[in-house]
């Protein structure tokens, strides 16, 4: 196979991510990428806008990019060649940016999700947390609006917790009205995050022990996934849940299902190519 330029656009519920690539073969070269916030946006224009973005900055026409995969809620994206579920794409992508890594926690805006892969990224099995939104980035801005800090200072602020404040885990709306009574007593902010972020990683990490991923290198991507205390949190879970597991992120895990949406799509592209020789 000649080398071929694919793309990669992930719509979360949250933020519109894209990534384009260059693969020849087993070689992939990132050629750009692109993250926008939705808020209230329309998330199929923002994709356009960072497709466009992203071709400018590579300096390539779109008619160069010969496919552009599509994965999350970018189902009906017009530009699109064809769309990937994202426990596949956010698999791929994980193994992408870290080899090691045998299972992952993809943590959005809206609920988690665990997913145990083998070294090619292929989906061995998988899970999502309930429709409870008590496990997910939307709930944790939500407190930390409450809380007066910024959302980039939760990871911060929670690792500096030196007494955590037990949180409910059982929903949303109770442990906001947890978080409402720590606040009335004085709880300072980094044990109410900690509370929360170790109510987090307790289910998470019995999410993962659900599918069988007991051991090895699990990847955070999604939203979440740089969040320095959710991570210290979860491999403390890891170890009170009695399993093998060692919880790392990147620093481009946000982009891992756009990453393995463009990889998949190179797959995808070349198969096809060789059913047209073969029928040819």
């Amino acid at each position: 196979m000649s080398a071929i330029i694919t793309a990669g656009i992930d719509i979360g519920s949250g933020c519109v991510k894209g990534v384009l690539f260059r693969v020849d073969g087993d070689k992939q070269e990132w050629l750009a990428k692109f993250t926008s916030r939705i808020r209230n946006r329309d998330p199929f224009q923002l994709a356009q806008e960072g497709f466009d973005e992203m071709l400018q900055e590579a300096g390539i026409a779109a008619s160069d990019v010969a496919y552009v995969a599509s994965t999350g809620d970018a189902e009906n994206l017009k530009f699109s060649t064809g769309h990937f579920y994202s426990m596949t794409t956010h698999g791929r992508g994980a193994i992408f940016l870290d080899p090691s890594a045998r299972s992952v926690l993809d943590i959005g805006a809206l609920n988690g999700r665990a997913i145990k892969v083998d070294e090619g990224g292929k989906v061995l099995s998988y899970k999502m947390t309930s429709q409870c939104a008590s496990g997910s980035g939307q709930f944790l801005e939500n407190i930390a609006r409450y809380l007066g800090i910024a959302q980039d200072e939760i990871g911060t602020l929670s690792t500096k917790a030196d007494n955590p404040e037990k949180v409910s885990s059982i929903c949303a709306v109770l442990a906001e009205t947890d978080v409402i009574n720590m606040v009335s007593r004085g709880i300072t902010a980094s044990n109410i995050l900690k509370g929360i972020h170790v109510s987090m990683a307790v289910r998470l990490a019995k999410l993962l022990k659900s599918i069988g991923a007991n051991d090895g290198v699990v990847l955070m991507t999604g939203g979440l996934a740089l969040d320095a205390g959710l991570l210290a949190a979860l491999n403390e879970a890891a170890e009170q849940e009695k399993v093998n597991l060692v919880a790392k992120n990147h620093p481009d895990s946000i982009y891992a299902g756009a990453i393995g949406a463009a990889l998949w799509g190179a797959f995808r592209h070349e198969k096809l190519a060789r059913l047209g020789q073969m029928a040819a």
